[in-house]
């Protein structure tokens, strides 16, 4: 289920939707998530945001709300109900998780189930992922909670790709750096979770 391009996949592409003109693409989150889920959308990507936003499932609905907002653009306004329509973690991770079922059945016979092998967890890393999350200092502590809990109760793969949107949205936000030496850290563990060129690339702006 790693994307073929070399871009993120899974709820963490989907979140790199939630940008300041996301309603472009829906006037709420649902009708949003539903544009990106186009009918010539790849079988795979759809499974890679279903089984990332059942592993979201496995954490608190707070949790999943500090995770969500670190990651996005819209904030924690984005769980206010209003313009979104989303009220909860909890609510949010199951209508993903809906929206990908919903998705497959119309396009059944289009993909056969595809067993994820387990070293895409990234288990193996997990205390190099815990490291890293340590390393991102300019993160909020709650972010930091937040993705520390995401290692331990849902996969590390799954937190690192959560680390890298929260570094992208909060570094970007707040001015933040990143030295050569940690930015290559960050490559080398992208490559150790065999993820494409794309995906740690995001932060390469905060190399200073």
């Amino acid at each position: 289920m790693r994307s073929a391009d070399g871009s993120d996949f899974g709820v963490t592409w989907l979140m790199s939707t939630f940008h300041a003109d996301w309603t472009h693409h829906g006037p709420t989150a649902v009708e949003a998530v539903e544009y990106h889920l186009w009918d010539e959308l790849e079988p795979e990507a759809v499974l890679a945001v279903r089984r990332d936003a059942a592993l979201l499932q496995r954490l608190s609905s707070a949790t999943i709300e500090v995770l969500w907002s670190a990651g996005t653009e819209a904030g924690s306004s984005f769980f206010s109900g209003g313009r979104t329509g989303v009220t909860s973690g909890a609510g949010w991770a199951q209508t993903l998780t809906d929206l990908c079922g919903s998705w497959l059945t119309r396009h059944a016979g289009a993909y056969e189930a595809v067993a994820v092998p387990a070293e895409w967890d990234g288990a193996e890393l997990a205390d190099t992922v815990l490291a890293e999350i340590e390393a991102a200092d300019f993160l909020p502590d709650e972010v930091g909670r937040a993705l520390t809990e995401c290692v331990h109760r849902s996969t590390p793969d799954l937190a690192f790709r959560l680390l890298l949107r929260a570094m992208q949205q909060v570094g970007t936000a707040t001015g933040a750096e990143l030295s050569p030496e940690h930015y290559a850290r960050l490559t080398a563990l992208g490559t150790a979770m065999r993820y494409g060129e794309f995906v740690v690339s995001e932060v390469q702006h905060l190399v200073k």
